[in-house]
């Protein structure tokens, strides 16, 4: 541990160990066999559930991450609780409707679907059918936002009749062609997108990853195992088609765009404030720090970014996906940072000396703005001091 200094490891272990563990010895070799067996002693304890853990850090909503095809059993079974303090929705991400560059496997994922919703796909028509079948399955089980994780948007033009014919040929287990493919899947993901807006959904992207670029790595240890970083991918002009694509049909549903590569910060959030329309209080999002860009530096330039191009006090507030139940104390370092700054501000003079109005502020952006967006029924137990 000592070895990690400067890196954001260093400061979220040592808090995820004094939150919940309760302890507060900084972890080295010589402090290692102790803090080890405390931290098995507390995990014996009955506090230590993942509800329990959940409690403990008064989060009101969890959003999982599911794929289309999945079981919504277990959130049907969590929805039977009465009145739990954490609710948990399932997140539609359809990733792997896109992947029409390897048709086996599509293949099979589309046989996923057809399971899952009881409607045979025979084409173009029907695949949609399906896929909307889920959507609206998962709406009825609280889902309230999608999720696509992208190097970049698709948003080729296309014509109905060509990709119709694209979806037959990789159906029938055809490659396509590269301008096939990106023809398809911009259709695809332009018709999701309606979905979502038709039951009122918030569209999120997180893109701009390269992935899996060591075979080595990959070979040795299995899919999406083979180390990525950051991309260098052309994001404007696809990203505007798409959003424009939406808007000129009235259908552009509220949207958040993620970056991992910190170049785009000010793309992203400018393109955000291109296709706001004052239908929703910051109905385009710039999202929080994401991936690589989720550590001190990263969490600040973001925040300077929605600052600058945007309105910080519409801004809904950190996300983290590292799927950790100890993982929450990121929602503490990211209030501390955001703090922070406000007051390194209050101290320079830059903004008034109005305690009342500031903890407003930074109460919208830690839960209020996030609850207030998503749409999601919290519960009567909900904080509006809660992690979000």
């Amino acid at each position: 541990m000592p070895e990690t200094l400067r890196n954001p490891l260093y400061h979220w272990t040592h808090m995820e160990l004094a939150r919940p563990f309760g302890i507060h010895a900084l972890l080295n070799p010589e402090t290692a066999r102790g803090v080890f067996d405390r931290c098995n002693e507390r995990l014996r304890e009955d506090g230590f559930t993942a509800l329990a853990l959940l409690r403990t850090f008064k989060v009101a909503v969890v959003c999982t991450t599911d794929d289309p095809a999945d079981s919504l059993e277990p959130h049907a079974r969590l929805a039977r609780r009465a009145d739990p303090v954490t609710r948990v929705y399932p997140t539609w991400r359809p990733d792997r409707a896109l992947a029409v560059e390897d048709p086996a496997a599509w293949n099979a994922w589309v046989g996923r679907v057809e399971a899952a919703s009881g409607l045979a796909v025979s084409g173009l028509g029907s695949f949609l059918e399906a896929v909307d079948q889920r959507h609206q399955a998962f709406h009825e089980r609280g889902c309230r936002a999608s999720d696509h994780g992208l190097e970049t948007v698709p948003s080729a033009p296309w014509a109905d009749a060509e990709v119709s014919s694209s979806f037959d040929k990789v159906r029938a287990g055809r490659a396509l062609e590269a301008g096939e493919a990106l023809r398809l899947r911009s259709a695809l993901l332009h018709r999701m997108a309606l979905m979502d807006h038709q039951r009122g959904w918030v569209q999120q992207f997180h893109l701009g990853a390269l992935r899996n670029n060591s075979t080595r790595m990959r070979a040795a240890a299995a899919e999406n195992v083979g180390c990525d970083s950051m991309g260098d991918f052309e994001m404007a002009r696809p990203l505007a088609r798409f959003l424009d694509g939406l808007d000129r049909q009235a259908a552009l549903p509220k949207t958040i765009l993620y970056n991992v590569n910190p170049a785009d910060n000010e793309l992203f959030a400018t393109m955000a404030g291109s296709f706001n329309d004052g239908s929703v209080p910051g109905k385009m999002q710039y999202g929080a720090a994401w991936w690589f860009l989720n550590q001190k530096d990263g969490n600040e330039a973001q925040l300077r970014t929605v600052s600058n191009m945007g309105l910080l006090s519409h801004f809904v507030g950190m996300v983290t996906d590292s799927r950790s139940f100890l993982s929450y104390p990121r929602h503490d370092y990211f209030r501390r940072l955001l703090c922070n700054l406000f007051g390194e501000d209050l101290l320079r003079g830059r903004v008034p000396d109005d305690r009342e109005m500031l903890g407003r502020l930074i109460a919208k952006v830690c839960f209020a703005n996030a609850r207030d967006y998503f749409g999601l029924p919290l519960g009567t137990a909900a904080s509006p001091h809660a992690a979000a």
